[in-house]
């Protein structure tokens, strides 16, 4: 059963979600994921009678005669958000902690993949997979998709990408197009995005926040690593130790956006204090861009 706060929060989240999909990005995930509603197989050497608008001409010129792209009809896509619920979700500095952001972004993509009549479903995942939702579809199961992510309660703090794209791979049969929602505190998983990847279409969303980077302006500060409960005293009024805390956290950032960069997979970065259906818009219209 859900605390009166907690389903108050959920359908708030719930209302500005749709409203979001139904205004601002109505088209853009279906023109993206979707096409014009058919799908490219193969190409084959023209015959008579064939339809001349569907010449491969890049291809008839190459092999020197005409060839024509085969298309067949577009099934429903597969929509699978895997969703990072370890402890380090629990850190923000605005209105929204890290975690909270998570589940609006997933609300946001599971509100397009309804709306075009594709399936939704989830992983949820720390240092383990926790929780797996088969994928449905229907405007209800989106609610419940919400309503298990926003009021999950892990068992573990940390983080294994790998095992959750792992998971992945094992459970789904069928290509899915995969968001995979995280703060990307882990390690060793580009091996296991390349094998993946060559399955299931994989994009990563990378949550960040500015204080991820700063300590307090001034003061002793005691910071807590979330996911190990390992402490560390800081002299927050001490220039040289605010330096050398940034450059360490800038180089664990950039560290985690090569490794992202490295795997066949795209990705985009929102921060706690950016709107999810904002960035996901801008991703979509640049995404849409490069296939023109």
């Amino acid at each position: 059963m859900l605390s009166p706060e907690l389903a108050k929060k959920i359908k708030k989240l719930h209302i500005k979600s749709s409203r979001q999909v139904n205004t601002a990005m109505a088209g853009q995930y279906r023109s993206i994921f979707r096409g014009s509603g058919i799908e490219f197989e193969e190409v084959r050497e023209y015959t008579p009678g064939d339809e001349t608008k569907n010449i491969d001409w890049k291809v008839s010129a190459r092999m020197g005669r005409p060839f024509i792209k085969l298309y067949q009809e577009e099934r429903e896509l597969i929509v699978m958000l895997l969703v990072d619920m370890s402890a380090s979700g629990l850190f923000g500095t605005g209105e929204n902690i890290k975690r909270d952001m998570a589940v609006e972004i997933a609300a946001v993509l599971a509100f397009n993949a309804i709306r075009n009549n594709d399936k939704v479903g989830a992983i949820l995942f720390t240092d383990e997979v926790e929780k797996y939702i088969p994928p449905k579809k229907g405007s209800s199961h989106v609610w419940r998709v919400i309503r298990e992510i926003f009021a999950f309660n892990p068992q573990h703090t940390g983080t294994d990408i790998q095992k959750a794209v792992s998971y992945l791979g094992r459970i789904c049969r069928k290509r899915a197009l995969s968001f995979l929602i995280s703060d990307f505190l882990s390690t060793d998983y580009v091996m296991r995005l390349n094998v993946t990847a060559m399955k299931h279409e994989i994009i990563g969303v990378l949550i960040s926040d500015p204080g991820d980077f700063l300590l307090p302006s001034e003061g002793i500060v005691e910071v807590e690593d979330f996911e190990t409960g390992n402490r560390m005293l800081f002299d927050a009024s001490n220039r040289k130790v605010q330096s050398l805390y940034r450059e360490k956290k800038q180089k664990e950032y950039k560290d985690i956006c090569t490794q992202l960069k490295t795997a066949p997979i795209d990705f985009l970065e929102i921060s706690t204090h950016d709107v999810a259906a904002e960035m996901l818009i801008k991703y979509f219209a640049q995404r849409k861009r490069m296939r023109q």
